[in-house]
């Protein structure tokens, strides 16, 4: 009867120490704002089959994101500016709406939240 018990608790500790690990684990997800889900989302969009380079864009043999490209990201990227409590015409006075300077600014926030969750699940463990 007492091995039983202590396999019983021993099952239960295992349990539950897994279960805590998955939790830290979906912490940083579930943190994320919406906006920052869908920025993500945005960028990872670009690497669909209708979203790569076209020929043309890879001769150009630049770094930069094609006009194209870019109006995939700035949507996105504007919710997210917009969250951060920044005004549309805060917004439009800043970056005159060049979608560079949009996607760049968008891309600071960003950063700095996921710091911001990384700091806060630091602090809580």
């Amino acid at each position: 009867m007492r091995k039983h018990f202590v396999l019983a608790a021993f099952a239960l500790l295992i349990l539950t120490s897994c279960s805590n690990e998955g939790s830290a684990v979906n912490t940083v997800e579930t943190m994320k704002t919406p906006q920052m889900e869908n920025f993500d989302k945005a960028f990872k969009s670009l690497g669909d089959p209708q979203n790569r380079p076209t020929e043309e864009e890879r001769k150009r043999n630049t770094s930069e994101l094609s006009d194209r490209r870019k109006a995939l990201l700035v949507p996105a990227s504007k919710e997210l500016i917009l969250s951060a409590g920044v005004s549309e015409a805060e917004l439009t006075r800043k970056t005159g709406g060049d979608m560079s300077q949009i996607i760049v600014w968008a891309t600071q926030i960003y950063m700095q939240k996921s710091d911001e969750i990384r700091k806060n699940i630091k602090s809580d463990k």
